[in-house]
């Protein structure tokens, strides 16, 4: 691990492409924003990172983003500049010199411990996370991120920090705040750290390290939000002193991203069925969904005809392009599988527009929601589910017109849902597509944020504005 003396203070942080401070217009508040993968980062949680900001923004605030360098994305998932195309460049983005040492690929940087005994190397790594705080990879972050937000708080005081977790080590700098200034702070857990979202089931104990932090943390702040219902549950239930701060934020879907537009489906030549998204469920799934793929296609004649397009990033660093993953997706390409990379964000709408129906591949079940399916849903094309039955994609889901249902993950079952999408396809009008896409405007990225974020600087005190920067009170504290 780098030594946090050789990370800070020099330089503490450079201002990313995303904007340039303005000077504060008025009594505008102050919004500290530890968002690790805030845009151009290539990660599913950009989407809501960048929405928050704007929101808060919008809402009357000055905002600083405190994230990590360019590089480390570089080195983990990649980098999507189009995605910061929309921040609203008010917002102060600042990059501490951060990056995961295990992800480096350049051995000429590597101590003599690494390059002998690697596995001994990472595990030594971990353990020394885990002294600074319990969260492995991340926990040794902790003090650079405290350094950073104390020094933007001495040259212009917050009235307000939001931690966007994970990682959870954001939860330490919160705290430091609150303990040193008693600066207010909301909680965006999103799938929330003591659960274990995927086995539905306690990640650890109350009384353990990782336990201790969370409740005291907790405790404190204004707001906990949640992206389901579940979630949600679980921590009121967790921690009923604080039941009614715990809030249900759900992520959403971006409007520019959807299709206007659909071409017309041909079952002479075959339909395209798509998957976008991250692919970093277990290997398994993805094989049972090809199977289910292969069965379909010796059943029915028009999915015989028809691709499969996969697109997304797989793995992280190394691994990116050697994975169990990319093996069996070169296995399938004789099913007419095709993986395409990654999309970027600026090209999602055409990428929807060109496909017939789309493949929701999902880890998990109650307590997982995702955000891609708040897309799918608004796409206007027919959804087939590859997740478990009881999933909150589910319940997302549940009504709209042109879904297959949750059939679970068998893979005969799946080729059945593979040809009832195809048939759906076909036979959709454009009232349809618009039934399909009305159902899922409730779930709006900014619809759904706007009120979390009014909510959120009235606990602050802060009376929110418009996108003008002025408020009912003239932007000071109500």
């Amino acid at each position: 691990m780098t030594p946090v003396r050789d990370l800070l203070p020099a330089p503490l942080a450079r201002l990313a492409r995303a904007g340039r401070p303005q000077p504060r217009r008025g009594d505008r508040p102050h919004l500290i924003y530890l968002a690790i993968g805030f845009p151009p980062a290539a990660k599913s949680s950009a989407y809501r990172l960048r929405e928050t900001a704007n929101q808060f923004c919008a809402q009357g605030w000055d905002v600083t983003v405190i994230t990590i360098c360019q590089e480390a994305w570089e080195r983990e998932y990649g980098l999507d500049h189009s995605l910061s195309e929309t921040v609203d460049p008010r917002i102060r983005v600042v990059e501490l010199p951060l990056a995961r040492v295990d992800l480096e690929t350049d051995i000429r940087k590597f101590s003599e411990a690494r390059s002998l005994r690697p596995r001994q190397w990472v595990e030594q790594q971990r353990r020394k996370d885990l002294q600074v705080f319990p969260e492995p990879v991340f926990g040794g972050w902790r003090f650079a991120l405290e350094k950073a937000v104390l020094a933007e708080h001495r040259a212009r005081p917050a009235d307000l920090l939001l931690a966007s977790c994970a990682p959870y080590v954001n939860l330490a700098p919160a705290w430091k705040l609150w303990e040193e200034h008693k600066v207010p702070y909301v909680i965006d857990f999103r799938d929330g750290w003591s659960i274990d979202v995927i086995n539905g089931e306690s990640a650890f104990t109350e009384s353990s390290p990782a336990g201790r932090w969370e409740s005291k943390v907790l405790a404190q702040a204004r707001a906990v939000w949640c992206v389901n219902d579940p979630i949600a549950r679980f921590y009121r239930e967790r921690y009923p002193a604080i039941a009614d701060r715990v809030q249900v934020v759900r992520n959403g879907f971006d409007e520019d991203g959807i299709p206007t537009l659909a071409h017309r489906p041909d079952p002479e030549r075959g339909l395209t069925f798509g998957y976008l998204g991250s692919i970093n469920f277990a290997p398994s799934l993805l094989e049972g969904v090809l199977t289910g793929w292969r069965l379909a296609r010796k059943a029915d004649p028009v999915v015989a005809r028809s691709r499969f397009e996969v697109r997304g990033h797989i793995g992280a660093g190394a691994l990116r392009e050697a994975n169990a993953h990319m093996e069996l997706l070169t296995a399938a390409e004789g099913d007419d599988v095709e993986f395409g990379g990654p999309v970027a964000k600026a090209e999602v709408a055409a990428t929807y527009g060109r496909w017939d129906a789309l493949v929701l591949m999902l880890v998990g079940g109650a307590y997982v929601t995702s955000g891609k399916v708040y897309e799918y849903a608004a796409s206007g094309l027919p959804v087939l589910s590859a997740h478990e039955v009881e999933h909150d994609a589910a319940t997302v889901l549940a009504g709209h017109p042109l879904w297959t249902g949750a059939v679970g993950l068998d893979p005969a079952r799946l080729a059945a849902s593979f040809s009832t999408a195809a048939r759906l396809a076909l036979t959709a009008d454009e009232a349809d597509r618009e039934a399909a896409r009305a159902h899922a405007r409730q779930f709006t990225r900014g619809a759904l944020l706007a009120p979390a974020v009014a909510a959120a600087s009235r606990l602050a005190g802060i009376t929110s504005g418009d996108d003008t920067g002025t408020t009912d009170t003239g932007g000071r504290r109500s």
